[in-house]
């Protein structure tokens, strides 16, 4: 979206940001084994990659943080905000311009992708258990996995609202 105006630009994101930490806060179920937790926030992490291109990654990094900070979860908000940023960053590359409809959600399945692998090396790192970290594998790719049905269902309209606001 070239959205010509910063203060539009500006307003644009922090909403985003908002939905992206009210999504990943207010509906989350705890895993009990690596302090992580499923939430539906990757879904609007699309949406807003969708809706606003690169002004999502910023928004994306901040209300997935945030809801981190928020949410009593401290030690992984740096690793969030990197993770996160970089989920967004994938699934601009994967909505922005004209591919098939297999390459974009192959993009998309990339960005999830990013998010699993991504909380696996912080988890093994912070844990220094392999083996434990392994276990947030499954319950990260069914988030993963939520965040591709949201993004996916809600990816057409946000696409018409795109050319819509441009």
């Amino acid at each position: 979206m070239r959205i010509k105006n910063g203060v539009l630009t500006l307003t644009y994101g922090g909403m985003m940001a908002a939905l992206v930490f009210v999504a990943t806060y207010a509906f989350k179920i705890p895993i009990s084994l690596t302090q992580g937790y499923i939430h539906l926030g990757d879904g609007f992490i699309l949406l807003g990659a969708a809706l606003l291109g690169w002004t999502a990654v910023p928004a994306a990094a901040l209300g997935s943080m945030l809801a981190d900070l928020l949410g009593g979860y401290t030690l992984y908000c740096l690793p969030t905000f990197l993770i996160k940023g970089a989920v967004a960053a994938v699934a601009v590359l994967a909505v922005c311009g004209t591919k098939p409809v297999w390459m974009t959600l192959a993009l998309l399945a990339a960005a999830e992708l990013v998010m699993v692998a991504g909380y696996f090396v912080v988890e093994g790192f912070f844990l220094f258990d392999v083996a434990l970290a392994l276990t947030s594998v499954p319950p990260n790719g069914v988030q993963a996995l939520s965040g591709l049905v949201i993004g996916w269902v809600l990816l057409p309209a946000a696409r018409r609202l795109r050319r819509r606001l441009s």
